[in-house]
């Protein structure tokens, strides 16, 4: 079974993350989802997040795939934690699938992971990133590069995770389920 890891860092957006994990766990996929630290995460928009773990304990296993809620000012903090960034570099390096939303992407471009690649985010985050191929598709792919734009397409995202990991067949189940 497919293991994936979902940081969740302190301000990161609900929509998004409770979409990531609820529709990969909806596909029968091992999800871990993990505060930068102890304690419960408060998300943009208020709503308190209660991770399974913490990242330091995360870190001691071994995943398929990494994902990057979006939002402010949790990007900013996943930007900042040195652990992720090393992870994200680990991942990409292994062959492994990273992948990221709304905000999240520029996570994904400080660590060094979109020179030269498309990729799609929330308008004006890449901005500062002139090397990325920017494209303006709800989700874009570039080899194990995933990402996606934002709240309104994180259903979409979500399901592009699930046919990437677990195939079309249950891609196409869990999207039946979702009444789309």
């Amino acid at each position: 079974m497919p293991k994936v890891l979902v940081p969740l860092a302190q301000g990161c957006e609900e929509i998004e993350s409770a979409s990531i994990i609820d529709i990969l766990r909806r596909a029968g996929i091992e999800v871990v989802s993990a505060g930068l630290d102890a304690h419960p995460v408060r998300a943009s928009r208020g709503m308190m997040l209660l991770p399974d773990t913490t990242l330091d304990a995360a870190l001691r296993h071994d995943y398929d795939m990494v994902v990057l809620p979006g939002g402010q000012p949790g990007t900013n903090n996943l930007k900042a934690d040195a652990r992720i960034l090393d992870l994200l570099k680990r991942m990409a390096q292994n062959g492994k699938y990273v992948a990221a939303i709304c905000a999240a992407p520029s996570v994904l471009a400080a660590a060094g992971l979109l020179d030269g690649r498309k990729a799609t985010c929330y308008p004006t985050c890449l901005d500062d990133f002139p090397r990325v191929n920017l494209q303006t598709a709800a989700v874009v792919e570039d080899g194990k590069l995933i990402t996606s734009r934002g709240p309104g397409t994180a259903m979409d995202f979500a399901l592009v995770l699930v046919e990437r990991l677990a195939g079309r067949p249950k891609r196409m189940e869990v999207e039946a389920g979702l009444v789309r």
